[in-house]
């Protein structure tokens, strides 16, 4: 269910940055998107491809990743940015880091889609500030989407024969395994691979 409030009331904003719920909130345009707290599934997920993209890609390439970053458009904030699940950043990034939030386009965001969530609406903001790659997991199916920016919007990757989907960004390749699994690997290494969430 969405809801519309032309303004929301002080006691309700109070609220919900004492007790820590607005870490997930969002601010578009100016306008407040109040979003709910991530379920126990999509929290471990989160967890465990943030751990193995700091294991297999960052540390061994001098890559970075980060979880729940602010991302804003240069001078955006703090009045027009979004809250990707995980940033990846390549060296030649790194500059986009200001400590509270991010000014500019990382390499790769992703978004762990749930029913009813916002994922695919956020991608046109991510277009306008040139991120190359979005990367769509869905919570339940664990099934991947991969898209590549291309003249200003994106294009959804088409799997290979063998269901993997690359990155071209970042050389990682995902696929949906049964069991509703996420498989990963760095591209050609099959000693990375992995399938999440482990049991």
């Amino acid at each position: 269910m969405k809801a519309v409030m032309p303004d929301v009331p002080p006691d309700i904003l109070q609220r919900r940055k004492r007790t820590g719920a607005d870490r997930w909130d969002e601010m578009w345009e100016g306008v407040l998107h109040i979003l709910p707290t991530p379920n126990r599934v999509q929290q471990d997920m989160e967890a465990e491809l943030e751990t193995w993209l700091r294991l297999h890609w960052a540390r061994p390439l001098g890559n970075k990743v980060y979880h729940q970053i602010n991302l804003a458009s240069p001078g955006g904030w703090p009045d027009n940015y979004r809250i990707p699940d995980l940033v990846l950043l390549t060296p030649d990034r790194f500059e986009i880091d200001r400590n509270e939030y991010f000014e500019g386009p990382p390499t790769v965001v992703v978004e762990i889609r749930s029913p009813g969530d916002e994922s695919h609406e956020k991608m046109p903001f991510y277009a306008k500030l040139g991120v190359p790659e979005v990367w769509i997991i869905d919570r339940d199916t664990k099934a991947p989407q991969v898209f590549v920016l291309h003249d200003g919007d994106y294009r959804e990757q088409s799997p290979h024969d063998d269901g993997w989907l690359e990155s071209p960004a970042t050389g990682i390749e995902v696929c949906v395994r049964p069991g509703q699994k996420l498989g990963i690997r760095l591209a050609g290494d099959a000693s990375t691979e992995q399938l999440l969430p482990e049991d």
